[in-house]
Order: C-alpha cells, then sequence, then structure tokens
C-alpha cells in the first residue's frame, strides 16, 4: 500500500487529520491532571450548596422547589468555568514552546487551536454530566423526556463549543497562563448577572436590562424550560443566534490571533 506523505495530503484531511492527534493529545493531558477536572466539578458543586442550603430559604421564586430553578444557572456556571480553563491550556502551549516544536512539523496550524476546543466540549460535557448527577442527588427533579433531555445537551454543547472558542482567542492573547486565566474572568461573571439565581425581574432596572439581554440568560431560560417544562418563547431561538454568533467571532479572532502570535 502506497502511504501519502504527510505533506501530500489533501488540506481538509489533513486539517481534519491533524485536529484529531491534537485532541488526542490535550484528552491525554487531562486523564493526567485529574484535579483540574475535579475542580471544575467542586466549584459549581460548592455554589449549588451555598444557594440550595444557604440562600435557599430567603428566595421566592414562585411555585417549585428553588433548586429546581437554581440548577441550570449553575450548570452553564460549570460550564463556563471549565471553557475557561481552555485559554490557560493554550496559553501554556505557547509560552512553553511546544508550539514552535508542531510549526517544525508538516502539520495544519488550525488544528492546535481545533484540538484544545474539541477537549473543552468533551470535558466540559462529561463535567456538566456529573455536575447534573449530584444535583439529583440533592433533589433536582427535572420533567424532560429523553427528546427534551437531548435539545437540553444540544444547547448547553453550543454553548460549551462557543465559549470554548472565545477562551482560545483569549489565551493565544495573554502573554502567560495566568493573564489567560484573568481575562476568562468574564465567564463566571455573567451568570451572576442573569436568570440563573434570581428572576431578572427582582433586580434594579439597569441590572434588569442587562440581564434581559446579555447571552446566557436565553440559554439559561431554554435549557430550563427543557428541562422543567417552564415557558421558553423566543429563548431558543436567541440562544442559537447568541452561541452562533459567539463561535464565529471566537473562531475568526483565535484564528487571526494565532497566526499573528506565531509568523516568523
Amino acid at each position: 500500500m502506497t502511504t501519502v506523505p504527510t505533506a501530500d495530503r489533501p488540506a481538509l484531511l489533513r486539517a481534519v487529520q491533524d485536529s484529531g492527534t491534537m485532541l488526542d493529545r490535550n484528552l491525554r493531558h487531562t486523564l493526567r491532571s485529574p484535579d483540574s477536572m475535579i475542580m471544575t466539578i467542586a466549584l459549581p458543586v460548592m455554589i449549588l450548596l451555598m444557594f440550595v442550603y444557604v440562600f435557599g430559604g430567603a428566595m421566592d421564586i414562585g411555585p417549585g422547589a428553588y433548586i429546581d430553578y437554581v440548577v441550570p444557572g449553575i450548570i452553564l456556571l460549570c460550564a463556563g468555568f471549565g471553557a475557561a480553563t481552555t485559554a490557560v491550556s493554550l496559553s501554556s502551549d505557547l509560552t512553553d514552546g511546544i508550539i514552535d516544536r508542531f510549526r517544525a512539523m508538516a502539520i495544519s496550524r488550525t488544528a492546535v487551536l481545533t484540538g484544545h476546543v474539541a477537549e473543552s466540549l468533551i470535558r466540559n460535557m462529561l463535567t456538566t454530566g456529573l455536575v447534573i448527577v449530584v444535583a439529583v442527588a440533592l433533589g433536582f427533579r427535572p420533567t424532560a423526556d429523553p427528546l427534551r433531555w437531548l435539545g437540553a445537551l444540544a444547547v448547553l454543547a453550543m454553548f460549551i463549543f462557543a465559549l470554548s472558542w472565545v477562551a482560545a482567542a483569549l489565551g493565544v492573547l495573554a502573554k502567560n497562563p495566568e493573564a489567560a486565566s484573568g481575562f476568562t474572568f468574564i465567564f463566571m461573571f455573567l451568570p451572576y448577572v442573569s436568570s440563573a439565581f434570581v428572576p431578572p425581574e427582582s433586580m434594579p432596572s439597569a441590572l434588569h436590562w442587562f440581564a434581559e439581554h446579555q447571552p446566557v440568560t436565553p440559554v439559561i431560560e431554554t435549557v430550563r424550560g427543557l428541562l422543567m417544562g417552564t415557558p421558553i418563547g423566543n429563548s431558543a431561538l436567541l440562544a442559537v443566534l447568541w452561541c452562533a454568533g459567539i463561535a464565529l467571532a471566537g473562531y475568526l479572532a483565535a484564528g487571526v490571533l494565532f497566526r499573528i502570535r506565531t509568523r516568523d
């Protein structure tokens, strides 16, 4: 059998194969560093416990247990925190010199970015699933059928994918992993000024407007509606549009910044 030399492969095939190689590399790194996954799970679980058992008694959000209201927001908080680690991981690759070694090989440059984003999607879907299991153990009682569960997971996957591309862009932009970690603070901040923990109607007017018109709220409302049967309205369409727009902007920014950062 004749083997096609690496450099002679069609561009698309080379990009796909090289992205798979980078994905395998990043997954191996994650498995060898379980502490990062533990923290990704532990922080949202601690926040869940705090809001349910410390603040939950004071929350008046209408019929139903507060845990059923807050869990969709905690799930997105988990996804945001997990996606943010992509920026740190990519920044570490850039500062440690491994990217220079990759550039000396006949591999697609975009494969480095795609591998990190794909690993982030897989890792964060797994950790999100574990957080849901913990929430169910604490009393979360979703009413969704299998089709609605699939819909909720699809929305979460789109959200994680979008944030991962933004995190990749921030990771390339940052000069070191510490700066990359600071850049992703916005991932942790946005869910607090949304419908994650309290209805936006209970906020002051300026915060109410911001909560209603930022990208996290329609994603939360869509996931909450799919899992708990609450009205979704136009939130699903807004969630898809926000995720698609953020993913496209992150992808384009990451590509441009990576070319600038790694050019000779």
